[in-house]
Order: structure tokens, then sequence, then C-alpha cells
């Protein structure tokens, strides 16, 4: 499930956001602005969201299942970077309505990803959501840059 759940939010949906608003638009929409747009609203809005509200309600999710850390010690820490997970996503939810919020939510998410997949990059002993986690970071960060390189251009 949670494989299927990074997919739909890291790939599927922003790709069909992009393509209806390019259909539905009365005029020429940059492909630039539309990755921009709907990979921050998806991935640094909704996905990091969602997982922001689960690492604080049920800390213990990413700390056993993420990283096979089975210390409850843990889940205070796992609480705080749900947080700023819920930070993130909401600066990414609100770029779909104010444009000039978009490459600050690219930004600060596309560097989150990076961190965050060159992290679990030295992480011994990576399960199937690890590897996961490691290869959707990756992307989104790759996908985010080429963004922010061609919207300052």
């Amino acid at each position: 499930m949670y494989f299927v759940f990074v997919i739909l939010l890291l790939l599927i949906f922003p790709v069909a956001s992009m393509t209806i608003e390019a259909a539905l638009s009365r005029h020429t929409v940059s492909i630039i602005f539309l990755t921009g747009r709907w990979f921050v609203f998806w991935a640094v809005g909704i996905r990091l969201f969602i997982a922001g509200a689960r690492q604080v309600i049920q800390p213990q999710f990413t700390a056993k299942e993420i990283f096979g850390i089975r210390d409850g010690g843990s889940f205070a820490i796992v609480r705080e970077v749900g947080f700023a997970n819920l930070s993130m996503g909401l600066l990414g939810i609100c770029s779909v309505f104010r444009v000039g919020w978009i490459v600050p939510a690219a930004l600060v998410g596309g560097l989150y990803y990076g961190l965050a997949g060159a992290g679990h990059i030295f992480h011994q002993g990576k399960n199937a959501r690890e590897y996961t986690a490691m290869i959707s970071d990756g992307f989104i960060f790759l996908v985010l840059m080429v963004f922010m390189m061609n919207s300052w251009a």
C-alpha cells in the first residue's frame, strides 16, 4: 500500500493534474510552470502533509516500518519531524492558490527531499519501504531542482 501511495502522489497525480490543466487552459501554459505547480502541490504539499499528520499521530509507524527502530524514545523525534512535514506540506498546498509560493515551496521541499534521500543512502539494513523512500525522494529532488533551474532562467 505504501508503494502505491508514493507512486500516486509523486507521479500519477502530478502528471494527471498537468495534463488536465493543459487541456482545459484557454492559452498555452508552460510545461515548466505546470511541472512546478503540480509536483509541488502533490509531492511537497499533499505527501508531506499526510506524512506529517501520520508522524504526529502515529510516530511508531515511521520509526518501526521505515527505519526499523523499535525504541519508543525515538517517537518524540519522529513527532518533531512530523511538525516540519506538516509545515512544508501546508506551504505546498497553499502554493496551488498563490503562484508566487511555488518556487519557495519547491526550494524548501526539494532540499528536504534531497537531504532525506541522501540520508537513506547511508542507512544500513534498508527495507523495501526505505528503498522506496530513498528512490522517490531522489526523484522528487531532481524534478524540483530541474523546475527551479528552469524557473530562474
